[in-house]
């Protein structure tokens, strides 16, 4: 009877493990920005409302990495092309109003804060931000932004820790309202995490 009580502990841990690492998906880091904060955190701390899934998971805006080149389609970007995200990709909040904004000032140093769930091994992080007149009206594409990144920060492989800061100037010549698209490269899946931020300049 001890035998037989042992194999089924055995079996159920074994089942239990392999629930937690399909419920994973295999990823072992998630992550956003709050500083710039972006849509996703908005709309899980209560923020903007109405958004739906992405309330509960901040972290998980995941998409094919790459970007520009490749990565997720226009007009998809702000969600990295999760069709349950796509609150994020709208040029206005659910609710219908503009999307909140965090001033910010051209010509200036900004720390650009992450915030991570679980740590992934990091190729980069580049920060990539709309270009003058470009078209507020509809999902974020690769034409609204200079696709050349104003702040590239290299990460060479390393895990990074629960809370990440570092600093770049921010383009000067913009004013009003512009998005900021931030891009975290993992190293060793085909993703990379994306977030995107209004600011006013």
């Amino acid at each position: 009877m001890r035998k037989r009580t042992k194999l089924y502990a055995a079996a159920v841990g074994l089942a239990t493990t392999g629930a937690l690492m399909l419920s994973s998906g295999g990823a072992s880091g998630h992550g956003y920005t709050d500083l710039p904060v972006s849509r996703q955190k908005l709309c899980q701390n209560g923020g903007v409302s109405n958004c739906g899934a992405i309330q509960w998971e901040p972290q998980s805006v995941e998409g094919p990495k790459g970007f520009p080149g490749a990565g997720p389609a226009d007009g998809k970007l702000c969600s990295a092309g999760n069709a349950s995200f796509s609150p994020l990709d709208a040029p206005r909040t659910p609710s219908g109003g503009a999307w909140p904004t965090t001033r910010v000032t051209g010509g200036q140093q900004y720390t650009f804060r992450w915030q991570f769930t679980a740590m992934h091994a990091t190729t980069d992080f580049k920060y990539y931000v709309t270009k003058p007149g470009w078209n507020e009206n509809h999902g974020l594409s690769r034409s609204d932004l200079n696709l050349t990144p104003f702040l590239t920060v290299p990460y060479n492989g390393q895990r990074p820790p629960q809370t990440l800061s570092h600093s770049g100037r921010l383009p000067s010549g913009l004013s009003g309202h512009h998005v900021i698209l931030a891009v975290w490269t993992v190293h060793d899946t085909g993703n990379a995490f994306y977030a995107c931020s209004d600011v006013t300049f």
